[in-house]
């Protein structure tokens, strides 16, 4: 089994969380390829979100069905398995994430979903990712992983996985 991380995370100011340097979601990101062997693609904005937490959701909202990125990929096909994964911005993953599916043949893919989040579990992620990755198997129970334990959740990812 080949596997694929594609994920957003964003540093500096999150909820409950203060300034961190390392975004959550790419801290549990992190665990997940050293469980598994995946290889990683980190989905970065074209213009980065404001440092401080209310700013940036507000961008986020703004960036809803429009949110360019910086690179895309463009083939998936060597994985068998893909995750994805996301803080929840207004009750699914973040719009850049829905960039960087768009276009990509999740046919025969098993795709799983995690999220971060202080209190949102999956919102609508995992259907939202079902949405988007048509003719993958979408396995409906997604992790959540409350942002502020990210760095304490390396056996609750093992356990998952």
């Amino acid at each position: 089994m080949k596997a694929l991380i594609i994920y957003f995370s964003r540093a500096d100011e999150n909820y409950a969380v203060g300034y961190i340097d390392k975004g959550n979601t790419e801290i549990v990101a992190e665990f997940v390829q050293e469980l598994t062997g995946a290889d990683m693609f980190k989905v970065e904005p074209a213009v980065p979100y404001a440092a401080d937490y209310k700013t940036c959701i507000e961008e986020a909202k703004q960036r809803i069905g429009n949110a360019p990125i910086k690179e895309k990929l463009a083939d998936i096909s060597a994985y068998d398995t893909i995750f994805i994964m996301s803080p929840i911005y207004w009750g699914t993953y973040a719009p850049e994430v829905e960039t960087a599916l768009t276009g990509l043949d999740f046919s025969g893919k098993t795709v799983r979903v995690i999220s971060t989040h202080e209190g949102s579990g999956l919102a609508n992620m995992v259907s939202d990712v079902k949405k988007m990755c048509k003719g993958a198997t979408v396995d409906s129970k997604g992790l959540d992983i409350v942002g502020s334990k990210a760095k304490d959740s390396k056996n609750t990812v093992a356990e998952w996985l």
